[in-house]
């Protein structure tokens, strides 16, 4: 089989490491959102999550000054939100409003859910050892959330530079994993 150099710049869109995230934050009364797709588990239990958040936005301030948020999983139904927030600076817009989106308030940290995501990760800030190098913080999920009336839950997936990939067929192989 012949192969061809693939771009450095295009990797991402082959290791996409999960579904896309609106990450919500609150800092000085102000809450935002932010679409996120650079995270991986890293832990089972306490289930740790890694993730940058770029040193350029709005969110990386509160999340390295309060050192929680809440990680909220979107369906496909929400991809014109995802993509207005990924678009957008909590700078300028509040984007709650903007984006019709529902802050409800969580029960452990100070950043809200989103009410139109099926699931919620409230988190804190577990290690910052890698934030003033790669931008990379380590969240411990404190308390998680699931809507019991998504039972098939489509997420978007980011492959990089607009495309986006929707999770499809679920299929069930032999684990010995419990």
């Amino acid at each position: 089989m012949a192969r061809r150099a693939y771009p450095l710049s295009k990797v991402y869109g082959l290791l996409e490491p999960g579904p896309v995230l609106l990450l919500t934050t609150a800092h000085r009364g102000r809450a935002n959102v932010m679409t996120m797709s650079w995270h991986t588990m890293m832990e089972f239990e306490p289930p740790l999550v890694g993730c940058v958040v770029s040193g350029r936005d709005f969110s990386f301030a509160a999340l390295k000054a309060t050192r929680q948020c809440v990680l909220n999983i979107p369906t496909a139904e929400l991809k014109a939100q995802v993509v207005d927030c990924g678009n957008s600076s909590g700078r300028r817009v509040d984007k709650f409003q903007a984006f019709g989106l529902t802050p409800l308030p969580a029960t452990v940290v100070a950043a809200p859910l989103i009410a139109e995501c099926y699931a919620n990760l409230e988190c804190r800030v577990a290690d910052t050892r890698l934030v003033n190098r790669y931008n990379f913080f380590v969240l411990e999920v404190l308390q998680a959330w699931l809507d019991p009336a998504c039972k098939d839950p489509r997420t978007l997936h980011h492959r990089g530079r607009g495309a986006f990939m929707v999770a499809g067929e679920t299929i069930r192989l032999a684990s010995k994993m419990k």
